[in-house]
């Protein structure tokens, strides 16, 4: 069996002046099937759509069936922390409903974000929303013509030091301050199914929503879960760039090759928003992968931080993060791209 699916598309802008004929793509693909399947069982997969992507479950030693359970996680979630869906608690306090009681799934996206905001200085901050929504990447209409004026009024409103969770209520400094947690949501997503399994005594299992990941244990044969990252020409066909090896591991990535948007002037617009300007303009990383021995939640938000600090900030802030192991594809003064490579990537031969 194999399943395959993207992570991200590379699109480089013309002012960058890479003479490049071909558009990078950096793809994923899991290889879940074996060889000899009477040792360990039969493999279960579970396939369908949600957060606006698609999910992709594969487990062994167990021969039941978690659908029906699993999509009801995600209903929860959603319930909980989709801002597309009008009555979600998120959606309720964005609007300046004072008396939502937050449920467990968002204390928790709420402390992680909390922690990787002050980890980060500030770089990973969901409370950036009202600009998400703004540049017009968000579930709301975006405001056109957008302005340093207006950029630097809504930017009065992001901080996630003016915000703190009372017990089960959330307290803003203003009403106006929007919360996004799409930057977590996937990776959180991940954790609430790998603890599920767990639960059952799955102790082998793949899970993947929109191209993040998280492992445990080895496939039939003890053999380790294989991440393939493609790099396929124009044309659709497929050349290997490398093989991981990811061993109970989370992996998330994130870019903006995929997410843009471009202005009737010609200037493009990217779905990674700074925090610390309010803008969407392009920087010189172009996509970050990070891989670590934690929640996929937590990999997920270190993947935008870095995005948003760009490639010389990011190789600072990896200074001080032993633990995170990191892919980093940029471009170079000279309008070259090059990839960053750190920590323990067990890497394979194509």
């Amino acid at each position: 069996m194999r399943i395959l699916w993207c992570i991200f598309t590379l699109d480089y802008s013309k002012k960058m002046k890479i003479k490049f004929f071909r558009v990078l793509l950096i793809s994923l693909v899991v290889l879940a099937g074996c060889k000899k399947q009477e040792t360990s069982g039969v493999p279960m997969k579970l396939t369908g759509a949600v957060f606006g992507t698609t999910y992709n479950i594969i487990y062994y030693n167990s021969s039941e069936n978690f659908q029906s359970e699993i999509v009801g996680l995600f209903d929860k979630m959603n319930a909980s922390l989709s801002t597309y869906i009008p009555n979600s608690d998120i959606s309720k306090i964005n609007n300046g409903d004072q008396d939502v009681e937050v449920d467990a799934y968002f204390k928790e996206v709420f402390s992680k974000s909390q922690r990787i905001f002050k980890e980060t200085n500030g770089y990973f901050d969901p409370t950036v929303g009202n600009l998400v929504n703004a540049w017009g990447f968000g579930p709301e209409k975006p405001i056109n013509n957008l302005d340093s004026t207006k950029v630097k009024e809504l930017m009065q409103f992001v901080g996630f030091n003016k915000v703190r969770l009372e017990g089960s209520s959330i307290v803003k400094e203003h009403a106006e301050t929007y919360f996004d947690f799409n930057s977590i949501a996937k990776g959180f997503g991940i954790d609430v199914v790998a603890r599920f399994l767990e639960s059952k005594k799955i102790d082998s299992y793949l899970v993947e929503i929109g191209g993040e990941i998280r492992t445990k244990g080895l496939k039939p044969e003890n053999k380790e879960w294989t991440v393939q990252l493609d790099d396929p020409n124009v044309d659709g066909t497929r050349s290997a760039f490398t093989y991981l090896q990811v061993k109970n591991q989370s992996m998330a990535s994130s870019g903006n090759y995929r997410k843009y948007r471009v202005a009737k002037s010609g200037e493009k617009f990217v779905h990674t928003i700074n925090p610390k300007t309010g803008f969407a303009k392009e920087s010189n990383l172009l996509a970050a992968t990070v891989i670590a021995k934690m929640d996929c939640a937590d990999v997920d938000a270190y993947a935008t931080a870095l995005m948003a600090m760009g490639y010389e900030r990011s190789k600072e802030f990896l200074e001080s993060r032993p633990e995170l192991s990191v892919i980093l594809i940029y471009v170079d003064k000279e309008g070259k791209i090059k990839i960053f490579k750190k920590g323990e990537i067990k890497e394979l031969s194509s």
